[in-house]
């Protein structure tokens, strides 16, 4: 044991979130094969390597640097990270006031999405995956990427958070984004008031749509709940990813965003304004 802790020491910070992320993949991973919200779906299914190897490993990177590099760059600039804004706070306290605050914006953004032709071009490849399982969340759009996690991460060192509360935040987005796409038959009872999970999000994703759209909350169910776009039933989806043609591969895909617009309303912007209008 004391073996196992002093490489664990060894680790850093980085380290550390790197290990638990990959645990929890592995958990996940297993689950799905003990308690399969779909049964017979395979692990290694369509789209698992452009998922796992170019979204989560290679695209995760690249778009990481110059978001950091923007984010360093803007403190240098303001200094705001120097007032210490949350220092006063605990880690966990800190850790609390981000989720709860950057959910509430995800949310936000994620309804403009589903609204907005111009910005359901950069979401429409998150909902392409026609298998929900612990990797499918990893699908997004680059730019997706950069303008989700710069607000995210800026707001988290401008306002001073300690560094190892950025790290816990990256693992939390990162395991339960997982958690909320999990082929894993996990009912949450009372519980799916508050908080988002497999049963609730699989319904954001069905083919089926229902009203203007459901269930666009990440971690948080509360906001559904406030906004009137809660969707709670016993019943599975028929069936997941997009009514129009959808390209395949990571680069093809992360291309489309850039297409010509069709003077005429194309099957995606019918698709987007059906699923989400105002609520």
């Amino acid at each position: 044991m004391s073996a196992v802790l002093a490489t664990l020491g060894q680790l850093g910070g980085e380290g550390l979130a790197a290990l638990a992320i990959g645990l929890a993949a592995l958990g996940f991973i297993a689950l799905e094969r003990v308690v399969p919200f779909e049964p017979g779906q395979r692990l290694l299914r369509r789209g698992f390597f452009d998922d796992l190897v170019l979204y989560t490993f290679a695209q995760s990177y690249v778009v990481g640097l110059p978001i950091a590099a923007l984010i360093a760059a803007l403190d240098r600039w303001t200094h705001a990270s120097s007032h210490g804004l949350v220092a006063h706070l605990s880690a966990w306290h800190q850790l609390a006031l981000f989720v709860v605050t950057h959910d509430l914006y995800i949310d936000a953004f994620h309804r403009a999405q589903h609204r907005f032709p111009l910005l359901w071009r950069l979401h429409e490849a998150h909902h392409s995956s026609r298998t929900l399982d612990w990797l499918a969340g990893s699908r997004s759009h680059a730019l997706e990427i950069v303008v989700n996690q710069t607000v995210e991460f800026l707001t988290m060192v401008l306002a001073g958070a300690r560094p190892e509360v950025v790290l816990m935040k990256g693992v939390v987005d990162a395991v339960w984004g997982m958690f909320i796409h999990a082929n894993v038959d996990v009912r949450l009872g009372a519980l799916g008031l508050v908080i988002n999970g497999p049963e609730q999000h699989r319904w954001h994703h069905a083919r089926e749509h229902r009203g203007d759209g459901v269930n666009f909350g990440t971690k948080l169910a509360i906001w559904d709940h406030f906004f009137g776009t809660a969707h709670r039933t016993s019943d599975k989806p028929p069936g997941y990813g997009l009514d129009e043609a959808y390209p395949e591969g990571f680069f093809r895909q992360s291309l489309h965003a850039f297409r010509r617009r069709d003077p005429r309303p194309s099957r995606t912007d019918v698709t987007c304004r059906r699923r989400c209008r105002r609520p």
